[in-house]
């Protein structure tokens, strides 16, 4: 009994020693030693700084245990796109370890630049900066498009991160949770990492992006739903979302066993502009093995101006399956290919051998093409031969494809040993096809059997990436909300037929099991039901009118919830969830004006539009939603610059609105002749991205709008978008 009292003593003494050990998180703490952190919840705000951060990690040698403790930025949950600041700064470090850490409201979670030997663990760093997306089911907003070909100066630090590695070789990021963001890893100058059983999943771009980084090791993690511009049965765009990117000089990373499907692109390679500018480089002898790329809006894969290997991947309908434009001695060998429009896409590509995959159901199996022109001034072109030439195409399966070649501007074929089953059709090609061999030669076969020597890695306790993926299969369960994919840990109403021109809407009731009622309904008539059990299906009518404004309210009572922005709700407790759809007509009259920059240079401060007397083209619609890629060709004539002149008048209820207006290159938009936006200077705009901008104004009864767009040569847009102010749950 003795023994026993001293005993206990001893663990309290012990456990009382470490708790006086633990230290309570503070703004600005700097960490210089192994450290246990207090659990808890610390509500600590950011600055918009970046060279600043709550919590600064710097020495050698050193272990932080968060000890799960929760660093809370901003403490509006809601407002994502307005989450500021660095939580957590690793710098100039050898033999960091970070564990059990939670941080969620800010722009970057954590940042690490000159750390060797980093290892991020357990962690879970979610609900991060993410931007509201301004695409609709109905219409795709180019402003949600993205740009990373850029990363010399940390550009990609604009769109966030959960966890941002700058030149931070020999990292281990194992275990870690990333959700509810915009991008979840992003690394820049580091090599030799390991990145295993993590899960960077519904995210709204990136879920792992790599800059100038070889020789990583990407095992077992599950990266789904990493995607943005989609919308079923209407448009499928990605905006250069991806599960994986691998950008700008990064080669010899392997890539196996890893789930990554429903993103933009499931993998995006592209050589980088060093190559595209000289030719020389690119992102090659990366290794993709054993991984999931199905069911991308754009490609499953996508890997161009490179030479990589890829094999015993699966691949299921996709836009293409693989495309590989200017790939050269690359190796897509036994790969499942099934249900793509086309299989493998390959433009310009250079001894490549295509061997042991499956193909079913494709719209094409395979396309193979060259275009006659190569681009004016195109560095690549210019130091490269860049003809389509020189393929071994051999003991693939072809089964149900609609058609199995589509060969246009290519030389030098070797198609031996494939078998073909209920094919509608095997070669579609032409004259500018030369030498196409269907003949056996002892010696290429040998070099499709003799595979490549992989050596893959192994870790403890693998994590099955692809266990529960049958419950997301298919693109259909890509359901894009205003702040990114659907997660399917909260119910919603999603609209089925968006765009659909009767007057039947159809909707389904997806989430955690539970019950839902309608609560109030406003623009529709004749719910099919309003009450039931998850999953439903239900409709309504939209009431005639000369706008829609459409609002669904109910109430989920069921299992706990996760909301989209991360706020748990107890099971039993209702939790209310609309669906809303606006669209306010607005009488436009457009007048389209030829300008020369060059010649007369725009003054921003110069508040009068300098057009002609006459337009060159005029329109009247109802809405403003343009988009022209190289000037507006109009009377056998391409304006590649030019100016927009849009007018309209709206009659609307007393209220709060937001106009939203995206555009390329500047604008002014006036309201009842105020000012309202000033964006005439377009050199003011660093990024290959079109603006966006929300205005909130209140309006009541007749209003007049004018907008004044300058395109100055390239791309252009321009949309307007009016909708009432409505308060978020």
């Amino acid at each position: 009994m003795i023994k026993k009292i001293i005993s206990a003593s001893i663990v309290l003494l012990f456990s009382t020693f470490v708790s006086a050990q633990e230290k309570v998180l503070t703004k600005g703490m700097k960490i210089n030693s192994s450290t246990k952190i207090k659990k808890g919840i610390y509500q600590l705000s950011a600055s918009s700084n970046m060279n600043e951060a709550i919590i600064i990690i710097e020495g050698n040698d050193i272990v932080v245990d968060f000890n799960n403790a929760l660093m809370q930025g901003s403490d509006d949950i809601n407002q994502p796109d307005k989450f500021t600041g660095i939580a957590i700064l690793i710098r100039n470090s050898r033999n960091i370890t970070i564990k059990n850490a939670k941080a969620k409201g800010y722009k970057l979670a954590v940042m690490a630049v000159d750390v060797q030997s980093l290892t991020i663990e357990n962690s879970d760093f979610s609900y991060n900066y993410r931007p509201q997306l301004n695409s609709t089911q109905e219409k795709e907003d180019i402003s949600d498009w993205m740009s990373y070909h850029q990363n010399e100066n940390d550009e990609w630090l604009r769109y966030g991160a959960a966890m941002y590695l700058k030149n931070c070789d020999m990292a281990v990021i194992r275990e870690n949770k990333v959700t509810g963001s915009q991008n979840a890893l992003m690394m820049t100058g580091s090599s030799d990492g390991l990145i295993y059983n993590n899960d960077f999943s519904f995210n709204s771009g990136i879920g792992l992006g790599m800059y100038r980084s070889e020789r990583n090791k990407v095992l077992h993690n599950r990266i789904i739903f990493n995607v943005r511009g989609y919308s079923h049965g209407v448009y499928n765009r990605g905006q250069d979302s991806a599960g994986i990117l691998v950008y700008e000089q990064s080669n010899e990373n392997l890539f196996y066993r890893n789930a990554v499907t429903h993103g933009g692109d499931g993998f995006f390679l592209w050589a980088g502009q060093s190559t595209m500018d000289s030719g020389k480089g690119g992102c090659n002898d990366n290794v993709l093995m054993g991984n999931d790329f199905s069911y991308a809006p754009t490609n499953g894969i996508e890997v161009t101006f490179s030479r990589n290997y890829i094999a015993d991947n699966r691949i299921y309908e996709c836009d293409h399956g693989i495309w590989a434009g200017y790939s050269y001695e690359t190796n897509f060998r036994n790969n499942k290919i099934r249900n793509n429009r086309i299989g493998i896409a390959l433009e310009h590509g250079q001894n490549n051998m295509i061997s042991y995959n499956v193909f079913f159901k494709n719209k094409e199996a395979i396309r193979l093409w060259s275009r006659k022109e190569q681009p004016a001034g195109w560095g690549y072109a210019q130091n490269r031969d860049t003809r389509s030439r020189d393929y071994i195409i051999a003991s693939n399966s072809f089964n149900n494809d609609s058609l199995v070649y589509n060969f246009k501007g290519t030389r030098n074929l070797n198609i031996f040993s494939n078998t073909y089953s209920g094919v509608d059709e095997v070669f579609k090609m032409d004259s500018t096809v030369v030498n196409l061999d269907t003949s056996f030669y002892e010696r290429l076969y040998q070099l499709t059997v003799n595979d490549t020597n992989i050596i893959l890695p192994e870790v403890d306790s693998a994590m099955n990436p692809f266990k529960g993926s049958i419950a997301y299969a298919g693109r259909k369960n890509i359901r894009m909300t205003a702040w990114g994919p659907y997660d399917f840990r909260s119910p919603i109403i999603w609209h089925n037929n968006p765009a659909d021109t009767s007057r039947v809407m159809h909707f389904e009731l997806v989430g955690p099991k539970g019950n839902w009622k309608v609560l109030s309904v406003k623009g529709v008539d004749s719910l099919s039901a309003r009450s039931g059990n998850f999953p439903a299906t239900i409709t309504a009518i939209k009431q005639k009118s000369s706008n829609t404004d459409i609002l669904i309210e109910l109430e989920y009572v069921g299992e706990e919830i996760v909301t989209p922005f991360g706020q748990t709700i107890p099971a039993g407790k209702p939790y209310i969830f609309p669906f809303r759809k606006y669209f306010q007509p607005i009488q436009w009259e457009v007048k389209w004006f030829s300008y020369d920059t060059l010649k007369s240079p725009l003054d921003p401060k110069n508040e009068v539009l300098p057009v002609g007397s006459k337009p060159f083209k005029t329109d009247k619609t109802d809405r403003l939603e343009y988009a022209w890629w190289g000037g507006i060709n109009e009377g056998n004539k391409i304006y590649p610059q030019f100016l927009t002149h849009a007018e309209g008048e709206v009659v609307v209820e007393a209220g709060e609105y937001e106009i939203g207006i995206t555009w390329d290159d500047a604008v002014r938009l006036f309201v009842d002749d105020s000012l309202i936006l000033n964006a005439w200077n377009h050199s003011m705009h660093k990024f290959d991205e079109s603006p966006h901008k929300k205005i909130q104004i209140a309006l009541n009864g007749k209003h007049r709008f004018r907008l004044e767009h300058l395109e100055k040569g390239g791309f252009a847009t321009l949309s307007f978008r009016l909708k009432p102010v409505i308060s978020r749950n």
